[in-house]
């Protein structure tokens, strides 16, 4: 018998015995994390500290770990690290800093992960919440982020995701307060790790509400990680 392939998606049948076995409504949060060679060193460690924390804080948290799914993306160059995985499988794994700044890249990589998982929630007929965007980095972009204020504000008006970016000190605040809606922050120092402890605290109180509810996020500033 002679070579053969498959017509259909070989994914489906895992796609739907996934979601028989956790049929929750789905929190999507896609981390777009700088690994650009600025950020060797301290800042890299701060960072792969930071993802530990956030999976250790949101582990806790039974419902959240059946409801937020994680999918993590880093730039230099664009490669997605972690795709769309509930929190219970989700495993950070340790990032090297490398290459330049490929931002404009890794927004684009990002939305288009988001829309075919968005697909997929959606055949197999599981809720969503609104997904979460967050853009992290250290520098300025090296490619062409020229369609990003666009598309963003596309995305943020017919509340497709909330899109959040976050910048240390050195990076360029110009270029993020055009691409986000939203006023980009400012991490003090390198706290990645008290960003991320907020961060699961957020996506918990989401977790334990219901799609389409207005949900009060927590106050940042008992963190302690970003400089106003």
């Amino acid at each position: 018998m002679g070579d053969y392939t498959y017509n259909y998606d070989e994914q489906e049948p895992f796609a739907a015995a996934e979601f028989a076995e956790n049929p929750e409504p789905r929190c999507p949060c896609i981390l777009l994390l700088d690994t650009s060679g600025s950020m060797e060193g301290n800042s890299i460690q701060e960072l792969n500290d930071g993802l530990q924390a956030f999976r250790d804080e949101i582990f806790n948290d039974s419902l959240a770990l059946k409801r937020v799914e994680i999918a993590v993306i880093t730039f230099g160059p664009v490669t997605v690290i972690q795709d769309f995985t509930t929190a219970d499988m989700y495993r950070p794994r340790q990032l090297k800093a490398a290459g330049d700044t490929p931002l404009g890249g890794a927004v684009e990589r990002g939305l288009g992960l988001l829309k075919d998982r968005k697909k997929v929630l959606r055949e197999n007929g599981i809720k969503l919440f609104r997904p979460w965007i967050f853009l992290i980095t250290d520098g300025a972009p090296t490619d062409n982020w020229s369609r990003l204020p666009q598309v963003v504000r596309a995305g943020e008006e017919s509340k497709s995701f909330s899109f959040f970016a976050l910048g240390t000190r050195d990076a360029d605040f110009n270029v993020l307060s055009q691409i986000s809606v939203r006023e980009p922050m400012r991490l003090s120092g390198v706290r990645f790790r008290e960003f991320f402890l907020w961060l699961s605290a957020s996506l918990k109180n989401v977790s334990r509400s219901n799609p389409g509810d207005s949900v009060p996020i927590p106050d940042y500033r008992p963190y302690g990680w970003s400089e106003v």
